[in-house]
Protein backbone atom coordinates (compact mmCIF):
# COMPACT_ATOMS: atom_id res chain seq x y z
CA UNK A 1 0.00 0.00 0.00
CA UNK A 2 1.05 3.86 -0.68
CA UNK A 3 1.77 5.87 1.89
CA UNK A 4 -0.59 8.50 0.25
CA UNK A 5 -3.19 5.74 0.71
CA UNK A 6 -2.56 5.21 3.89
CA UNK A 7 -2.84 8.61 5.29
CA UNK A 8 -6.40 8.76 2.77
CA UNK A 9 -7.51 5.54 5.09
CA UNK A 10 -6.03 7.60 8.18
CA UNK A 11 -8.06 10.61 7.67
CA UNK A 12 -11.22 8.14 7.21
CA UNK A 13 -10.97 5.99 10.81
CA UNK A 14 -12.54 8.64 12.71
CA UNK A 15 -12.28 9.02 16.74
CA UNK A 16 -15.30 7.76 18.83
CA UNK A 17 -15.70 10.17 21.27
CA UNK A 18 -19.19 9.25 22.70
CA UNK A 19 -22.00 6.91 22.00
CA UNK A 20 -23.34 7.93 18.03
CA UNK A 21 -20.41 10.91 18.22
CA UNK A 22 -17.18 10.54 16.07
CA UNK A 23 -14.48 13.42 15.50
CA UNK A 24 -12.30 13.48 12.32
CA UNK A 25 -10.04 15.98 10.94
CA UNK A 26 -9.00 17.43 7.18
CA UNK A 27 -6.00 18.27 5.52
CA UNK A 28 -5.36 21.10 2.82
CA UNK A 29 -7.54 21.27 -0.80
CA UNK A 30 -7.21 22.56 -3.60
CA UNK A 31 -9.62 25.34 -2.44
CA UNK A 32 -9.47 26.70 1.11
CA UNK A 33 -12.49 24.62 2.49
CA UNK A 34 -13.04 21.13 3.13
CA UNK A 35 -13.28 18.76 -0.06
CA UNK A 36 -16.55 17.57 0.19
CA UNK A 37 -16.00 13.76 -0.42
CA UNK A 38 -14.22 13.76 2.54
CA UNK A 39 -16.74 15.48 4.37
CA UNK A 40 -19.37 12.43 2.97
CA UNK A 41 -16.65 9.69 3.42
CA UNK A 42 -16.44 10.35 6.77
CA UNK A 43 -19.77 11.16 7.68
CA UNK A 44 -20.79 7.48 5.90
CA UNK A 45 -18.08 5.90 7.91
CA UNK A 46 -19.66 7.25 11.26
CA UNK A 47 -22.81 5.41 10.06
CA UNK A 48 -21.50 2.72 9.15
CA UNK A 49 -20.12 2.26 12.08
CA UNK A 50 -23.61 2.22 14.46
CA UNK A 51 -24.89 -0.76 11.59
CA UNK A 52 -24.52 -4.10 12.00
CA UNK A 53 -21.82 -5.71 9.92
CA UNK A 54 -24.36 -7.82 8.08
CA UNK A 55 -25.81 -4.96 6.29
CA UNK A 56 -24.56 -3.24 3.30
CA UNK A 57 -24.65 0.48 2.08
CA UNK A 58 -26.91 0.83 -0.64
CA UNK A 59 -27.84 4.54 -0.86
CA UNK A 60 -26.92 7.83 0.69
CA UNK A 61 -28.61 11.26 -0.06
CA UNK A 62 -26.84 14.28 1.73
CA UNK A 63 -26.65 17.95 1.39
CA UNK A 64 -23.41 20.55 1.69
CA UNK A 65 -24.75 23.45 4.10
CA UNK A 66 -21.54 25.12 4.68
CA UNK A 67 -17.91 25.79 3.73
CA UNK A 68 -15.89 23.09 6.04
CA UNK A 69 -12.77 24.51 7.97
CA UNK A 70 -9.78 22.44 6.87
CA UNK A 71 -8.04 23.36 10.29
CA UNK A 72 -10.87 22.99 12.85
CA UNK A 73 -11.57 18.81 13.39
CA UNK A 74 -15.45 17.87 12.43
CA UNK A 75 -17.86 16.51 14.81
CA UNK A 76 -19.86 13.45 13.52
CA UNK A 77 -23.28 13.03 15.17
CA UNK A 78 -25.36 9.61 14.24
CA UNK A 79 -29.14 9.76 14.65
CA UNK A 80 -30.37 5.88 14.61
CA UNK A 81 -33.50 6.48 12.59
CA UNK A 82 -34.68 3.29 11.97
CA UNK A 83 -33.55 -0.43 12.53
CA UNK A 84 -36.12 -2.94 10.96
CA UNK A 85 -36.19 -6.83 9.28
CA UNK A 86 -34.47 -5.67 6.33
CA UNK A 87 -32.89 -2.44 6.20
CA UNK A 88 -31.19 0.28 8.67
CA UNK A 89 -31.52 3.83 8.09
CA UNK A 90 -28.76 7.07 9.51
CA UNK A 91 -29.16 10.31 9.87
CA UNK A 92 -25.47 12.10 10.57
CA UNK A 93 -24.80 15.75 10.70
CA UNK A 94 -21.27 17.65 10.33
CA UNK A 95 -20.71 19.99 12.58
CA UNK A 96 -17.82 22.65 13.26
CA UNK A 97 -17.63 25.24 14.99
CA UNK A 98 -21.49 25.05 16.20
CA UNK A 99 -23.20 25.28 12.99
CA UNK A 100 -23.76 22.04 10.66
CA UNK A 101 -21.71 21.93 7.23
CA UNK A 102 -23.36 18.36 6.23
CA UNK A 103 -25.83 16.23 6.42
CA UNK A 104 -26.40 13.00 5.36
CA UNK A 105 -29.06 10.16 5.31
CA UNK A 106 -27.94 6.24 4.74
CA UNK A 107 -29.69 3.54 4.45
CA UNK A 108 -28.39 -0.41 4.97
CA UNK A 109 -29.69 -3.96 3.70
CA UNK A 110 -29.20 -7.06 5.18
CA UNK A 111 -28.69 -9.30 1.92
CA UNK A 112 -31.32 -10.58 0.08
CA UNK A 113 -32.27 -12.72 -3.64
CA UNK A 114 -34.52 -10.65 -5.74
CA UNK A 115 -34.59 -9.78 -9.43
CA UNK A 116 -31.42 -8.48 -11.42
CA UNK A 117 -31.31 -6.48 -14.78
CA UNK A 118 -29.10 -3.45 -15.37
CA UNK A 119 -27.75 -1.58 -18.92
CA UNK A 120 -24.81 -2.31 -19.92
CA UNK A 121 -21.66 -0.95 -19.47
CA UNK A 122 -20.89 1.58 -22.13
CA UNK A 123 -17.47 1.83 -24.88
CA UNK A 124 -13.93 2.85 -22.90
CA UNK A 125 -11.00 2.47 -23.70
CA UNK A 126 -8.26 0.12 -21.26
CA UNK A 127 -7.55 2.33 -18.46
CA UNK A 128 -3.41 1.14 -18.76
CA UNK A 129 -3.95 2.49 -22.18
CA UNK A 130 -4.41 6.23 -20.87
CA UNK A 131 -2.15 8.76 -19.03
CA UNK A 132 -2.23 9.10 -15.38
CA UNK A 133 -2.94 11.96 -14.07
CA UNK A 134 0.55 12.84 -13.28
CA UNK A 135 1.39 12.66 -17.22
CA UNK A 136 -1.47 14.82 -18.37
CA UNK A 137 -1.08 16.96 -15.89
CA UNK A 138 2.77 18.01 -16.21
CA UNK A 139 1.80 18.49 -19.86
CA UNK A 140 -0.17 21.72 -19.79
CA UNK A 141 2.05 25.04 -20.22
CA UNK A 142 -1.43 27.21 -19.65
CA UNK A 143 -1.65 25.62 -15.77
CA UNK A 144 0.64 26.91 -12.88
CA UNK A 145 3.45 24.55 -11.99
CA UNK A 146 2.38 25.16 -8.45
CA UNK A 147 -1.53 24.63 -8.77
CA UNK A 148 -0.42 21.00 -10.80
CA UNK A 149 1.42 20.30 -7.45
CA UNK A 150 -1.30 20.84 -5.11
CA UNK A 151 -3.51 18.89 -7.47
CA UNK A 152 -1.46 16.12 -7.39
CA UNK A 153 -1.00 15.90 -3.99
CA UNK A 154 -4.44 16.11 -3.47
CA UNK A 155 -4.87 12.90 -5.24
CA UNK A 156 -1.72 10.56 -4.56
CA UNK A 157 -3.54 8.13 -3.17
CA UNK A 158 -5.87 7.55 -6.14
CA UNK A 159 -5.29 6.60 -10.18
CA UNK A 160 -7.59 8.59 -12.10
CA UNK A 161 -7.40 8.68 -15.53
CA UNK A 162 -9.74 10.37 -18.22
CA UNK A 163 -10.56 9.04 -21.34
CA UNK A 164 -10.54 12.34 -23.09
CA UNK A 165 -9.06 15.50 -22.37
CA UNK A 166 -10.42 16.81 -19.43
CA UNK A 167 -11.92 20.62 -18.84
CA UNK A 168 -9.29 22.01 -17.67
CA UNK A 169 -6.90 20.56 -20.24
CA UNK A 170 -8.52 21.41 -23.53
CA UNK A 171 -11.05 24.71 -22.65
CA UNK A 172 -12.45 27.81 -24.40
CA UNK A 173 -14.95 25.63 -26.88
CA UNK A 174 -18.57 23.72 -25.64
CA UNK A 175 -18.31 20.18 -26.10
CA UNK A 176 -20.41 17.17 -25.67
CA UNK A 177 -21.45 17.49 -21.45
CA UNK A 178 -20.19 13.88 -21.29
CA UNK A 179 -17.01 12.48 -19.23
CA UNK A 180 -15.79 9.18 -18.71
CA UNK A 181 -12.77 8.51 -15.77
CA UNK A 182 -11.08 5.44 -14.76
CA UNK A 183 -10.27 5.11 -10.99
CA UNK A 184 -9.09 2.77 -8.35
CA UNK A 185 -6.87 3.17 -4.74
CA UNK A 186 -3.11 3.17 -5.17
CA UNK A 187 -2.85 0.10 -3.61
CA UNK A 188 -4.87 -2.91 -2.14
CA UNK A 189 -7.61 -2.56 0.62
CA UNK A 190 -8.53 -4.93 3.45
CA UNK A 191 -11.71 -6.75 2.44
CA UNK A 192 -14.46 -4.83 4.51
CA UNK A 193 -17.24 -3.59 2.10
CA UNK A 194 -17.87 -0.10 3.91
CA UNK A 195 -14.55 0.60 3.12
CA UNK A 196 -14.78 -0.03 -0.54
CA UNK A 197 -18.11 2.35 -0.63
CA UNK A 198 -16.73 5.02 1.74
CA UNK A 199 -13.93 5.50 -0.73
CA UNK A 200 -16.01 4.62 -3.95
CA UNK A 201 -17.70 7.84 -2.00
CA UNK A 202 -14.59 10.12 -1.68
CA UNK A 203 -13.89 9.69 -5.15
CA UNK A 204 -16.89 10.17 -6.58
CA UNK A 205 -17.14 14.14 -6.28
CA UNK A 206 -14.17 14.62 -7.70
CA UNK A 207 -15.02 14.54 -11.03
CA UNK A 208 -18.81 14.67 -11.19
CA UNK A 209 -20.05 18.49 -12.36
CA UNK A 210 -16.90 17.84 -14.90
CA UNK A 211 -19.69 17.67 -18.18
CA UNK A 212 -21.45 20.54 -16.97
CA UNK A 213 -18.16 22.51 -17.40
CA UNK A 214 -17.42 20.63 -20.80
CA UNK A 215 -20.80 21.56 -21.94
CA UNK A 216 -19.63 25.45 -21.44
CA UNK A 217 -16.36 25.58 -22.66
CA UNK A 218 -14.88 26.17 -19.32
CA UNK A 219 -11.72 24.42 -17.52
CA UNK A 220 -13.07 25.40 -13.84
CA UNK A 221 -10.70 25.01 -10.85
CA UNK A 222 -7.39 25.34 -13.11
CA UNK A 223 -7.94 28.52 -14.30
CA UNK A 224 -10.30 30.28 -12.31
CA UNK A 225 -13.02 30.85 -15.33
CA UNK A 226 -15.72 29.28 -12.76
CA UNK A 227 -17.10 29.44 -9.35
CA UNK A 228 -18.44 26.22 -7.66
CA UNK A 229 -19.66 24.15 -5.02
CA UNK A 230 -21.51 20.88 -4.46
CA UNK A 231 -24.99 21.67 -3.13
CA UNK A 232 -26.08 17.94 -3.03
CA UNK A 233 -24.94 14.58 -3.46
CA UNK A 234 -27.12 11.02 -3.89
CA UNK A 235 -25.49 7.44 -4.38
CA UNK A 236 -26.97 3.96 -4.85
CA UNK A 237 -24.92 0.89 -4.35
CA UNK A 238 -26.11 -1.97 -6.71
CA UNK A 239 -23.73 -4.53 -6.48
CA UNK A 240 -20.43 -5.30 -5.03
CA UNK A 241 -17.14 -3.90 -5.93
CA UNK A 242 -13.89 -3.08 -4.59
CA UNK A 243 -12.39 0.07 -4.79
CA UNK A 244 -8.58 -1.45 -5.32
CA UNK A 245 -9.40 -2.41 -9.17
CA UNK A 246 -10.56 -0.21 -12.19
CA UNK A 247 -14.02 1.33 -12.18
CA UNK A 248 -14.99 3.42 -15.21
CA UNK A 249 -17.17 6.26 -13.56
CA UNK A 250 -19.45 6.91 -16.71
CA UNK A 251 -20.64 11.00 -16.49
CA UNK A 252 -22.95 13.57 -18.13
CA UNK A 253 -25.22 16.62 -17.14
CA UNK A 254 -28.61 16.97 -18.57
CA UNK A 255 -29.01 20.72 -17.59
CA UNK A 256 -27.70 23.83 -16.22
CA UNK A 257 -29.84 26.99 -15.10
CA UNK A 258 -29.88 29.51 -12.26
CA UNK A 259 -26.55 29.28 -11.10
CA UNK A 260 -26.85 25.36 -10.87
CA UNK A 261 -25.19 22.25 -13.16
CA UNK A 262 -26.59 18.90 -12.42
CA UNK A 263 -24.27 15.71 -13.23
CA UNK A 264 -25.27 12.34 -13.02
CA UNK A 265 -23.53 8.93 -13.54
CA UNK A 266 -23.11 5.60 -13.40
CA UNK A 267 -19.68 3.58 -12.44
CA UNK A 268 -19.06 -0.13 -13.86
CA UNK A 269 -16.74 -2.57 -12.89
CA UNK A 270 -14.21 -3.32 -15.01
CA UNK A 271 -15.98 -6.72 -16.55
CA UNK A 272 -19.53 -4.62 -16.95
CA UNK A 273 -21.11 -4.86 -13.46
CA UNK A 274 -23.00 -1.70 -12.69
CA UNK A 275 -21.90 -1.04 -9.43
CA UNK A 276 -23.01 2.93 -8.24
CA UNK A 277 -25.74 5.11 -9.72
CA UNK A 278 -24.54 9.07 -8.69
CA UNK A 279 -26.25 12.21 -9.08
CA UNK A 280 -24.84 15.34 -7.96
CA UNK A 281 -25.92 19.23 -8.02
CA UNK A 282 -23.67 21.89 -7.65
CA UNK A 283 -23.34 25.74 -8.43
CA UNK A 284 -21.48 26.56 -11.33
CA UNK A 285 -21.09 30.04 -11.63
CA UNK A 286 -19.00 32.70 -13.88
CA UNK A 287 -16.63 34.78 -11.72
CA UNK A 288 -18.20 38.13 -11.16
CA UNK A 289 -16.41 40.90 -12.97
CA UNK A 290 -15.04 43.60 -10.36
Amino acid sequence: MSQALQNLLDLLDLEQIEENIFRGRSRPAIVPRVFGGQVAAQALVAAGRTVPEDRLAHSLHAYFLRMGDPGAPIVYTVDRMNDGRSFTTRRVVAVQHGQPIFALSASFQKYEEGFDHQIPIPAAPDPATLPTSQERLRGYDHIAPDVIERFLETREAIDLRYVDEPPYGRFGEPREPHSQVWFRTNGKLADDPLLHVVLATYVSDMTLLDSVLLAHGRGGWAVHDVVGASLDHAMWFHRPFRADEWLLYDQESPSAYGGRGLGQARIYTQDGRLAISVIQEGVVRAPRQH
